[in-house]
């Protein structure tokens, strides 16, 4: 194999589709997908690569110091791709400790493990670190996080990636190790959890569910499709400039509001609904603790250097997704009944 590559939170929403993009554009790496398969990870994501030859999962904790050593003592890893993170902001307020354990103890766990299985000799090594456009705080009507803005985070699960990339940072910095950040914005598209808003309103507007909107549904945010995030990761892997940031943006911005009514367009049409009806499943609750108001990603600089660009125009993209979530009706079973946490024990645990 000409790379031995480890994604850490390979099993969940991003990370799958990353995963799923290198073994099958790369069949000369080695993909070693780590992800301890909390509440937001499932193998189920990966089911058609699972038996790729050069492909193997482990399942464990980026907190367990000592786990994390013995697993770069085990592989002797070329280059790490550092997905795993807890993300949701509402479980982040609820209880922001775990969100410190995981995205800034287990991250700086991960750097001390790189830098010892290194040894500084960091000749063809890369550590990647993949952030949000959260860290940035929160913008006004007018302008667009640059690579430059400055750090402003809101909620404790923006503040705990904040401290994250700032510790990568100093990695760099201090002991000459070479990394990449990205910060992108707003995901969408197949295989997300279903906490997030897109997947959960998919399954609501379905069940005929109320949909919960913060406030007045006034905040904005910049969407990028998943498999454009998964893209733009694989350039700035082998393109990225040593020591760099990028920010990836859909160039897409849409209020929470609009962009609801337009997954209930679209539901209503393939459901067979009368139009707008699924609208009147609207319910506005009192707003998030510091919501931010608007985020918006200028990825001028990723286009300019590394010439990447999103691929699928929004329109295209929530329509594909929406109709994957009514195609997969297993995989959204599986996942609100939670029988998908048991294909770990059926596919690995006896192996």
């Amino acid at each position: 194999m000409k790379k031995t590559i480890l994604v850490t939170g390979g099993a969940g929403f991003i990370g799958s589709h990353l995963v799923r993009l290198m073994l099958k554009k790369y069949s000369d790496y080695k993909i070693i997908n780590l992800d301890k398969l909390t509440y937001a990870g499932n193998l189920e994501n990966l089911t058609d690569v699972e038996i790729f030859p050069n492909y193997e999962f482990v399942k464990g904790d980026i907190v367990d110091a000592e786990f994390v050593n013995q697993l770069f003592a085990d592989y002797n890893f070329d280059s790490v791709i550092h997905l795993a993170a807890e993300s949701h902001v509402d479980r982040s307020i609820e209880g922001p400790l775990e969100f410190i354990m995981t995205n800034v103890v287990g991250t700086t766990n991960l750097l001390n493990a790189a830098k010892d299985s290194w040894k500084n000799n960091f000749t063809n090594k890369l550590f990647y670190h993949v952030s949000t456009d959260e860290v940035y705080g929160s913008l006004g009507k007018e302008g667009m996080f640059l690579e430059t803005t400055p750090y402003d985070p809101r909620s404790p699960y923006s503040a705990s990636k904040a401290s994250s990339d700032h510790i990568v940072r100093a990695y760099h910095h201090t002991y000459g190790m070479p990394i990449v950040i990205s910060n992108c914005s707003n995901n969408y598209g197949s295989h997300q959890f279903p906490e997030k808003l897109i997947p959960l309103f998919i399954n609501n507007i379905k069940n005929n569910k109320a949909l919960p909107v913060y406030g007045k549904g006034e905040n904005i945010r910049d969407w990028l499709w998943v498999n454009d995030h998964a893209r733009a990761i694989d350039v700035i892997f082998h393109d990225g400039k040593n020591g760099d940031t990028y920010n990836i943006g859909g160039h897409n911005e849409w209020t929470n509001i609009d962009l609801i009514k337009v997954m209930c367009k679209v539901m209503d049409e393939k459901l067979g609904r009368p139009v707008g009806e699924s609208e009147n499943l609207i319910t506005y609750v009192t707003d998030r603790a510091g919501h931010d108001m608007r985020y918006a990603i200028d990825a001028t600089k990723l286009k300019d250097e590394l010439g990447w660009v999103p691929s699928l125009q929004f329109e295209e993209g929530i329509r594909n997704t929406i109709e994957w979530y009514l195609e997969n009706e297993e995989w959204m079973n599986n996942i609100t009944s939670g029988d998908y946490e048991s294909y770990y024990e059926q596919q690995y645990a006896k192996r």
